[in-house]
């Protein structure tokens, strides 16, 4: 699957499968999924290596349910969201992948992460999956975003909700219509 669309931006963003040869990307888009309140020294790089954010990434692409879409212009990857069933903050189950989505900073807000997402509950409906799982800070403005696509929260603390969305209810087409 690949989409092209001339978006918000003056280069036409293209989304598709992430190439066997990116993986080594993912690293990077860890990093920038790491939610970083306003004021707070963003962590060293390095933080990308404890087990408990590895096991987003640890062999990627050799685990049954691992699938990736990227965002590519100008030939550079500019965003990713990834799935893959593991026992992370957002884990219900062994048949729910749990979602990572992230954009390099400039380009977030401009309506790439929902072209990803259109792109990801697509192929995990085709797969026949029936829901996916994300684990977001209640500080983080995707939050609220995470809610207008159709997840709901299922489970919180006092830093994070667990939020669950149906992907084969056909409803959350029109929150990724808009």
């Amino acid at each position: 699957m690949k989409q092209q669309k001339e978006h918000k931006l003056r280069t036409p963003i293209v989304i598709r499968k992430i190439k066997e040869s990116e993986y080594q990307a993912l690293e990077a888009f860890l990093y920038e999924a790491i939610f970083i309140p306003e004021g707070v020294e963003p962590p060293p790089f390095d933080i990308i290596y404890k087990p408990e954010l590895q096991i987003y990434i640890d062999s990627f692409g050799k685990q049954n349910g691992d699938i990736c879409f990227v965002a590519e212009t100008d030939n550079a990857l500019i965003g990713a969201a990834w799935v893959r069933i593991m026992d992370d903050y957002g884990h219900i189950d062994n048949e729910t992948p749990s979602l990572a989505i992230s954009m390099r900073r400039e380009y977030r807000k401009h309506g790439i992460g929902t072209l990803l997402m259109k792109a990801m509950i697509k192929e995990l409906r085709d797969q026949r999956y029936k829901q996916l799982s994300l684990s977001v800070q209640k500080a983080n403005y995707a939050a609220q975003w995470y809610q207008k696509l159709g997840f709901r929260i299922v489970s919180e603390n006092e830093e994070e909700y667990i939020m669950l969305l149906d992907v084969q209810d056909g409803s959350n087409e029109y929150h990724l219509s808009k």
